[in-house]
């Protein structure tokens, strides 16, 4: 039922020629090099150390691997991650 929803969310994005991100609320995500990332569109950080952020998502959970990783800065819509960014991981 949910990839239905999707689906249908995705034909209208398409019909109205809305960005996805914008119509379905994904996450987008930045990455500089292996030590930025930029993420729009979040929801909250479920986790956070030094090693690991988990960033929860419409689209699920984003876990962010590493070391001496900090969160730079957070508003409603974006975060920015920053320190030594070894693995980025979607979770549903």
């Amino acid at each position: 039922m949910k990839k239905e929803k999707n689906s249908l969310g995705n034909k209208i994005a398409e019909w109205s020629e809305v960005p996805k991100d914008v119509a379905l609320g994904m996450p987008i995500l930045t990455v500089t090099g292996q030590t930025e990332l930029r993420l729009e569109n979040y929801r909250g950080i479920a986790e956070y150390t030094d090693s690991c952020v988990k960033v929860r998502t419409k689209a699920g959970l984003i876990l962010i691997g590493g070391r001496s990783l900090q969160v730079e800065y957070y508003t409603e819509d974006e975060m920015k991650v920053s320190g030594y960014i070894r693995t980025v991981e979607y979770q549903q």
